[in-house]
């Protein structure tokens, strides 16, 4: 039960108040207690503050107050409330794909949509600018993330090497496979990447994979001028006789790079 404060916060100074005191993720429940007023009179007052463009609701009962430098968006970024978000449903999840990529430093371009992978099957959400897109995967709560300090706290993104290995398992998600190897570029380039840790964890993907990934290394690599030792993922790339296709889609057909076992099917035309 939430008791009522000995000195209300006035509806118009609530935003700026929960900003103020640290409170980036709030409830009706809560909200009503520091408002001093039953709860069936919150949900009105709720609705004028976000046609304000003061709050915003990611869920329905939860609110964000909005800083004012985001009130123009009626919203703020995903990255200020994807942690609380994702705890209240009770959901493993990290920034994976394109939306961890920009956060070490290696997107080239700034992704239209803020991409989390999760074990569960969530629909994609929009709250004006800010588009968030829920990538189901099974094994996403086994996958080693990092802790990311926000604005608001922090989120779980995905390690340099399980970004890598995630785009290149799923290239639509990371704008085709020339994006993907403009990608890979970057993060061998800023020597983003521990190649033995990332041999450990392709271990846990396709081997397909990790022959694409193996190739794009080294095919980036050579192209940026820079040393990549894949000499450990290399270990893992002959498991199979038959090759893999670079682009699975693709025709089964051109050269066959003898080292990662792969067909290369596409021509990889990546933005450096």
């Amino acid at each position: 039960m939430v008791q009522k404060r000995n000195t209300a916060v006035s509806a118009r100074e609530l935003p700026d108040w929960l900003i103020a005191h640290g409170r980036h993720w709030t409830s009706l429940a809560e909200i009503a207690g520091l408002l001093g007023v039953p709860l069936e009179q919150v949900p009105p007052v709720m609705a004028r503050l976000r046609n304000k463009g003061q709050m915003f609701s990611p869920l329905r009962g939860i609110y964000v107050p909005i800083p004012p430098e985001y009130r123009t968006w009626q919203t703020v970024p995903a990255s200020h409330f994807i942690d609380p978000m994702m705890r209240h449903l009770d959901h493993p999840y990290y920034v994976g794909l394109l939306s961890a990529a920009e956060v070490h430093g290696a997107a080239h371009q700034r992704p239209q949509v803020f991409q989390v992978v999760t074990t569960a099957r969530l629909r994609e959400h929009s709250f004006g600018r800010v588009k968030m897109a829920f990538i189901t995967d099974a094994r996403a709560d086994e996958r080693p993330f990092d802790k990311v300090n926000t604005p608001m706290g922090t989120m779980n993104v995905s390690t340099p090497e399980i970004t890598l290995l995630d785009l290149v398992a799923s290239p639509r998600h990371g704008g085709g496979l020339s994006n993907v190897a403009t990608v890979v570029g970057e993060l061998i380039e800023e020597r983003k990447i521990d190649f033995k840790r990332l041999a450990r964890e392709a271990s846990a993907y396709s081997l397909a994979v990790t022959q694409r990934t193996g190739w794009l290394i080294d095919y980036m690599a050579d192209l940026a001028g820079v040393v990549a030792n894949t000499e450990a993922l290399a270990k893992l790339a002959h498991r199979r006789n038959a090759p893999s296709p670079l682009t699975p889609n693709g025709r089964r057909a051109g050269p066959i790079d003898q080292r990662w076992n792969v067909w290369v099917n596409i021509e990889v035309e990546p933005d450096l």
